[in-house]
């Protein structure tokens, strides 16, 4: 397995992470580029939220979103929650997206976390066995409201 470089995004990454972005959803409606710029704007000024990057040769291959989410129980500890875990199409199983995993995770233990959740809406059982070979176990029902 090759490593990437795994750095925080910025905002010059803004194009490539709206084309990596593209590869989760491919039938989200467009963003322009302006809108998106602004929102990874507010997502980097965010520091509770880490928009973490794998880069190789100086290309983004994978990216994924770690939350840290204030709480009033387990001692007032916080929890880590994962978001939009993608693996560009041209650098899947290459254990990119588990680096990236594995950063996020061990951020979340650095901070102080009590747990790290994540969620998808995926069944194929490729993914799954994904993210349980990251360390993740199946262990919750989760529930949604889409708008």
């Amino acid at each position: 397995m090759m490593r990437c470089e795994i750095r925080n995004a910025t905002i010059l990454d803004n194009i490539a992470l709206q084309d990596i972005y593209a590869h989760m959803h491919p039938n989200d409606p467009e963003v322009s580029e302006p809108a998106f710029r602004n929102a990874l704007t507010l997502s980097i000024d965010d520091p509770m939220q880490d928009i973490i990057v794998g880069e190789l040769d100086g290309i983004i291959v994978a990216v994924c979103t770690l939350y840290i989410l204030s709480n009033l129980t387990r001692g007032c500890r916080p929890f880590g929650l994962i978001e939009n875990v993608v693996t560009h199409k041209d650098h899947r199983r290459l254990g990119y997206g588990r680096q990236l995993l594995a950063e996020a995770t061990q951020r979340a233990q650095r901070i102080g976390c009590y747990k790290l959740m994540l969620m998808t809406g995926s069944k194929r059982p490729e993914t799954l066995a994904f993210y349980e070979a990251s360390g993740f176990k199946q262990n919750k029902t989760g529930f949604q409201i889409k708008f």
